[in-house]
């Protein structure tokens, strides 16, 4: 990794944030507890780091992605989550970053996961020089729209990108717009209870004041 990588990478903590927010998304366990030495399940692209360390950039693994494979996982994160009144675009968030962290990780799922990505982004550039003569990230936003459709219908690549990708975006709190999740917000004045239609929904009533 040349010393502009290592620049550009982003912090160790932003990136245990990520896993952890995906992790809980889809109800898996992280590869190792906070503040333990993880243990390799199998071996990976890099040594697992230690969580209770402070890291450098580029320490813990080295990131997997050519220079090909990250354009065409910035232009597809885009189509799936441009900028809106809702939130900013997925490269604004750093979602290819994200996922670039993911699958150069040496854990057992995430290279599960790197077996579906890196393939599914070749044959995302070969059909795309097929029916456009150019790769996806150098695509019009309409021919990207083409594209994703062929690709979308009961593609595992795709629906391994989308997760990964709606995991690392919604992580963010710039997003939570989309998702009408407001975060922790102080609540003004004293308590009165659920509001009513949530009481309605739930099935229940309100019976202390």
């Amino acid at each position: 990794m040349n010393s502009q990588d290592q620049e550009n990478r982003l912090p160790r903590r932003r990136v245990l944030q990520w896993f952890a927010a995906v992790a809980a998304a889809e109800g898996m366990a992280l590869p190792s507890a906070l503040g333990q030495e993880a243990k390799p399940a199998a071996s990976g692209y890099g040594q697992d780091p230690v969580m209770a360390k402070s890291y450098e950039k580029g320490e813990a693994w080295p990131l997997t992605m050519t220079e090909t494979e990250k354009k065409a996982t910035v232009a597809l994160a885009d189509m799936i989550f441009p900028a809106d009144d809702l939130g900013p675009a997925a490269s604004e968030v750093r979602v290819a970053d994200f996922i670039d962290e993911w699958i150069s990780a040496p854990y057992p799922r995430q290279k599960g996961d790197r077996g579906a990505i890196v393939p599914g982004l070749k044959k995302l550039d070969e059909e795309c020089q097929n029916n456009f003569g150019k790769n996806f990230a150098d695509l019009s936003e309409e021919e990207k729209k083409k594209a994703c459709n062929i690709m979308a219908k009961g593609n595992h690549f795709f629906n391994v990108f989308v997760n990964l990708a709606s995991g690392a975006y919604y992580s963010d709190p710039r997003c939570w717009k989309a998702l009408g999740y407001e975060g922790n917000a102080p609540y003004g004045g004293p308590f009165k209870g659920p509001p009513e239609e949530v009481l309605k929904q739930a099935g229940v009533e309100q019976t202390v004041d």
